[in-house]
């Protein structure tokens, strides 16, 4: 009697310990990688361009449904930021609002096969946090002001005119709906730190797999000197950049001089 309930217990746990197991693959998985994983920023550094490409590995036969489209996000280091707004009132400019923005990336773009509201599911959308507002993080403390999406406009709005966020539809192309490739423009006014690639296999609105890899940014040379001074020793960076004004504006009077002389 004792070995046969001791049977029939283990008989009963295999169907728990087989659901407890890792869960099965993905049918369609991504095998990606970059042109680079770093970006050198000099004094002449006008910007830089990575290309992100790879294949989709499957077990099973291309699905006949609905067609694969791929996402690619490059997302740079997120800070805190506090969103002003101001009113003229009486001729003076006057801050009358703020928001506190808890986290927002510097820099962030997502490139895509079509419109992106045409292949991802709202629901997909927030729980990956794909979009440009969705990469904004929660809100810093309490509001000064009932509404805070014109807040979180206003901010996209101002990163999208200085080329520090972007949607790049189509900007990612699928051969034989197994190989892609897209290629990302990093502007000129980047900060340095370490950024994040993100690739996303999407099917019928739903991810089916994701990718991740890192970019480091980083200064080099002179601007690494200066920038590594500046944070170090302010009093001597202070001190150099006015005598380096000084300097400058005497060069520049004295060859107004020897002009005038002529």
């Amino acid at each position: 009697m004792i070995l046969r309930a001791l049977a029939l217990l283990i008989a009963s746990a295999l169907p728990l310990a087989a659901q407890d197991g890792p869960p099965a693959p993905p049918p369609e998985r991504i095998v990606a990688d970059l042109s680079r994983d770093d970006v050198d920023i000099t004094t002449s550094f006008d910007g830089s361009d990575i290309i992100i490409y790879g294949a989709i590995k499957r077990e099973t036969p291309i699905p006949t449904t609905e067609p694969l489209d791929v996402i690619v996000t490059v997302e740079g280091p997120a800070r805190p930021v506090t969103v002003r707004h101001k009113e003229r009132r009486f001729g003076i400019w006057v801050n009358t609002g703020k928001v506190g923005v808890a986290s927002a990336p510097n820099f962030y773009v997502v490139a895509t096969t079509r419109p992106l509201e045409r292949i991802l599911n709202p629901d997909e959308d927030s729980r990956y946090r794909i979009s440009v507002p969705q990469a904004i993080r929660a809100f810093a403390g309490a509001s000064e002001v009932e509404d805070v999406v014109p807040y979180t406009e206003a901010l996209v709005r101002l990163r999208e005119d200085h080329d520090l966020y972007r949607l790049d539809d189509g900007a990612v192309t699928v051969a034989e709906q197994t190989l892609f490739r897209a290629d990302v423009r990093l502007p000129a006014n980047l900060i340095e730190g370490l950024y994040g690639t993100r690739i996303f296999l999407v099917r019928d609105g739903k991810v089916m797999d994701t990718f991740r890899a890192p970019i480091e940014v980083r200064k080099v040379g002179l601007e690494r000197w200066l920038y590594r001074l500046a944070l170090e020793q302010p009093f001597i960076y202070g001190f150099m950049s006015l005598a380096i004004a000084v300097a400058a504006g005497w060069g520049a009077s004295a060859a107004f001089r020897q002009l005038q002389r002529r």
